[in-house]
């Protein structure tokens, strides 16, 4: 009897200690930032923007890293980017702090440029033009259905095109896509390499139509919860098990770069699924 008692103990210690160490693990995920490299191999990108480096952060949601964002700033700092590019849900609607995000935008002040496209959480707020307007003040570059150029002392270009978010529209979502990339790149040749800027990976089957040559995209938080050999379990727009929550997918002439984000939004906790800070560098193919 004293036996089994002793073995009753030492079974709930494991488990105590067990589900303690998985806690410090969840925290230490869900609390630090992760670095993910990643090289494009870019048929038809000009010689000159060979190692052009973009680092990409998406959904941010209002999260805090540390003091002045410190860790976030001195990660990018050190990355050395040649465009930093924002893609979507810099905000969150259910904890509203513009000031708290806007303060990356001013620790990265001449880093390098920074572009921004809208997510759900932006458009959501119904605060979006005041979002736009301080964003264009620190010399952030918005795209709204638009492309502009990226030229080089070279005097070659790429096009950096950027959507608003589908929820902005009454339209179904995969229709509003089609429509507003029409517009986004019509006044770009079709010869110049063509850089997009959209939330939603789940629309990457309209990219691919339209021979978008890279695509940066956020929206699923990684799936939320990573099952390792499986991916992501839910994402939204996509549902259970969903196909694109991170990573590189390609798909003719189309690569789209998916980033698992930086912050949370309802689901507070992420698990197996580190917030990232994605960095690509263009290689000529």
């Amino acid at each position: 009897m004293h036996l089994r008692k002793r073995r009753k103990r030492k079974g709930i210690l494991f488990l105590f200690i067990l589900a303690l160490l998985f806690g410090l693990y969840l925290y230490k995920e869900n609390t630090t930032i992760g670095v993910t490299f990643v090289e494009v191999k870019a048929a038809g990108l000009p010689e000159s923007f060979n190692h052009f480096r973009i680092v990409q952060l998406s959904d941010v949601h209002d999260s805090e890293f540390g003091d002045n964002h410190l860790e976030l700033v001195n990660k990018v700092k050190i990355l050395s980017p040649d465009a930093i590019f924002i893609t979507g849900d810099f905000i969150d609607r259910n904890r509203y702090d513009l000031e708290q995000s806007l303060e990356i935008v001013k620790q990265l002040q001449g880093v390098a440029p920074f572009y921004f496209v809208t997510g759900n959480h932006e458009i959501s707020t119904n605060d979006v033009e005041r979002i736009k307007k301080e964003l264009v003040e620190l010399g952030v570059h918005i795209l709204t259905n638009e492309a502009i150029m990226i030229d080089n002392e070279q005097g070659e270009q790429i096009a950096v095109g950027g959507i608003e978010d589908p929820l902005s529209s009454n339209l179904d979502e995969k229709e509003y896509v089609e429509q507003v990339l029409d517009n986004t790149f019509k006044d770009v040749p079709n010869d110049i390499y063509k850089v997009l800027l959209s939330h939603r990976p789940e629309q990457f089957e309209v990219y691919v139509d339209r021979q978008i040559d890279l695509v940066f995209s956020g929206h699923a938080h990684g799936g939320q919860i990573r099952i390792p050999g499986i991916g992501g379990l839910v994402a939204p727009g996509q549902g259970w098990f969903p196909k694109y929550t991170s990573g590189v997918h390609e798909l003719d002439k189309t690569s789209m770069v998916v980033s698992r984000g930086l912050g949370n939004s309802i689901v507070p906790l992420r698990v197996f699924n580190r917030p990232e800070v994605i960095v690509v560098t263009l290689k000529i193919n």
